[in-house]
């Protein structure tokens, strides 16, 4: 395997370990359930995104053609992020579950 496609390999893995790691920290660290909703939607997303980018790359030049197994795991996993994102918010705002005083906010600040 030429070392360019084992260097763009392992970058991606490592973005990806790097934005799963912010995503876990963030789920830790944050007070309330909907600023914790952030972390595993939007940082881990990415991370698992990478991830898999580095493993389509690495399975594609192995091979003789595209890995689409891959790239059709990222596809799912960007489009059903958000949407389970929103529907445990929405979720959350029928429970009416407590919130820290700066999630609330003004609306214009």
């Amino acid at each position: 395997m030429p070392f360019w496609i084992e260097l763009l390999v392992s970058v991606f893995l490592v973005l990806g370990s790097v934005f799963a790691l912010i995503g876990a920290i963030g789920l830790y660290r944050l007070p309330d359930f909907y600023t914790r909703l952030h972390g595993p939607t939007k940082a881990t997303t990415l991370g698992v995104g990478g991830i898999v980018i580095a493993s389509m790359i690495f399975f594609s030049s192995r091979n003789d053609g595209l890995s689409l197994h891959e790239l059709l795991i990222t596809l799912f996993l960007f489009i059903t992020a958000p949407v389970s994102a929103h529907m445990l918010a929405k979720a959350a705002m029928q429970q009416k579950l407590p919130t820290v005083e700066q999630t609330h906010g003004k609306p214009w600040d």
